[in-house]
């Protein structure tokens, strides 16, 4: 089986790693804008060897994991090349838009609108490695546009990976997306910013941050390439989960205004309930 991976990063280098492992006699053929990246992920064994868009016709099986708005580019051509029993998935953030773009492409039951919920800040073949994935969910959006046989093949092949799956409608992946990790990685983004604003002193940044700061922010190292299109895409469940996070700010900071330490205790204390709900989410 010949598995093209389109962008090699964390998540695509990662996922064919741990297909390697899934999979028996399978090759793994890496396309890349970045030569630095193809040179990376051939050296350390993440792909087999080098290929091009253009010997797309070969692969049975196509990851596509690069920025979204590039996705949005370059799906339709892809699926054009494909052979009759291939298929293609992909491992962005956002799908509404794309599944909209896709939804009368005569060739719509060979994709399959993937996105495993799983990263790091880091980014390139250098940051993939092999068990990213274990215990991570795995979301399917419109599976039921995807041939069944397909479809049967991915689903079996994720949970060997040790994902566990849902699924989706577009439009709900999207919205819930914003809440969850596009509005984390805002908040982190402009955390960040705030306090290159206002602590001129690197050494301060450096020595009075502690792991609270720290693990606040590390999101913050995320790449702005990958995340500005994905704000774009999303612009609209973003804008709106925005407004509710900005008047809760707008309400904490009243409270502290105000003088009203029993009203922001019990703010507080009613958050902890994620405690519970996380705790939850990592024993799955």
């Amino acid at each position: 089986m010949k598995i093209y991976v389109i962008g090699i990063g964390l998540i695509g280098g990662s996922m064919v790693l741990d297909l390697k492992d899934t999979l028996q006699g399978v090759e793994i053929i890496g396309v890349d804008s970045n030569k630095t990246h193809l040179d990376q992920a051939l050296q350390i064994g993440i792909i087999d060897r080098i290929g091009s868009l253009e010997t797309i016709k070969e692969a049975d099986r196509v990851i596509l994991s690069i920025p979204v708005k590039e996705s949005m580019q370059l799906l339709p051509e892809l699926l054009d090349q494909l052979h009759a029993d291939a298929l293609l998935w992909d491992v962005g953030s956002t799908k509404e838009q794309l599944c909209k773009l896709l939804a009368s492409h005569p060739k719509r039951d060979q994709f399959l609108a993937a996105h495993p919920i799983a990263g790091t800040e880091f980014s390139g073949p250098q940051a993939a490695h092999k068990g990213l994935f274990q215990g991570k969910p795995q979301i399917l959006c419109e599976s039921n546009k995807t041939r069944p046989d397909l479809l049967l093949w991915a689903k079996q092949t994720f949970r060997q990976m040790g994902m566990y799956l849902r699924f989706m409608e577009a439009e709900a992946h999207d919205k819930h997306m914003a809440y969850v990790s596009h509005l984390s990685h805002i908040s982190s983004f402009m955390l960040g910013k705030t306090v290159l604003e206002k602590e001129e002193d690197e050494n301060n940044i450096f020595d009075l941050a502690g792991s609270g700061f720290e693990s606040t922010v590390r999101l913050a190292k995320s790449s702005p390439a990958m995340w500005t299109p994905i704000f774009e895409q999303n612009k609209d469940n973003v804008v709106e989960t925005l407004d509710a996070y900005i008047q809760n700010l707008e309400h904490f900071k009243s409270l502290l205004v105000k003088d009203d330490y029993s009203a922001l205790f019990q703010e507080m204390k009613n958050t902890n309930q994620l405690t519970s709900i996380l705790n939850g989410i990592s024993k799955k």
